[in-house]
């Protein structure tokens, strides 16, 4: 039974990822623009993405300090 599981899991996670890269491959194919321009696009977007993780992920990091200070110091770790 755990075997089913975990085989329908991994199915639906492949299917998945398959048909994102069947989407973007069709997306860039029938894209209005031309190549050059359409890379550049690509490029900025996964620049921009690359930094607001970053961002969020100083930010998660913060947050995550501040909230477990608190119950280091009650249990003196």
């Amino acid at each position: 039974m755990y075997y089913e599981e975990n085989s329908r899991v991994f199915n639906f996670v492949v299917g998945l990822a398959l048909g994102a890269v069947v989407g973007a491959g069709l997306a860039l194919l029938m894209a209005p623009q031309s190549g050059r321009r359409t890379r550049r696009r690509l490029v900025k977007a996964v620049t921009d993405a690359t930094q607001n993780a970053g961002e969020r992920w100083g930010e998660l990091s913060e947050e995550l300090k501040s909230t477990v200070a608190p119950a280091r110091r009650r249990l003196r770790l």
